[in-house]
């Protein structure tokens, strides 16, 4: 069975190995038609601590490594554009 591979955007980096992604999906309502965005957030696992808040990532379905974790971070897609950076 293939795993699944999801698209999100990184919201908290503060436990250890562990990253929080909210992964946005966009649905069509059945009755009125109208476009629905509904949120859900996906703790994943980031070994070396290396993807920041704010980061557009990919994580893939994985074996259980905790209680509440089931995903595994497979690499940066970009950078959110609406997550301000400030240079020094």
């Amino acid at each position: 069975m293939p795993r699944r591979i999801l698209q999100g955007t990184v919201t908290s980096t503060a436990n250890d190995k562990t990253v929080v992604v909210e992964v946005e999906r966009r649905f069509r309502h059945p009755l009125y038609g109208k476009f629905v965005k509904q949120n859900k957030k996906y703790k994943a696992h980031d070994e070396n601590n290396e993807f920041k808040v704010g980061e557009i990532v990919a994580i893939e379905e994985h074996r259980p490594i905790s209680k509440t974790k089931t995903w595994v971070v497979k690499g940066r897609v970009g950078v959110n554009k609406d997550t301000s950076v400030n240079v020094d």
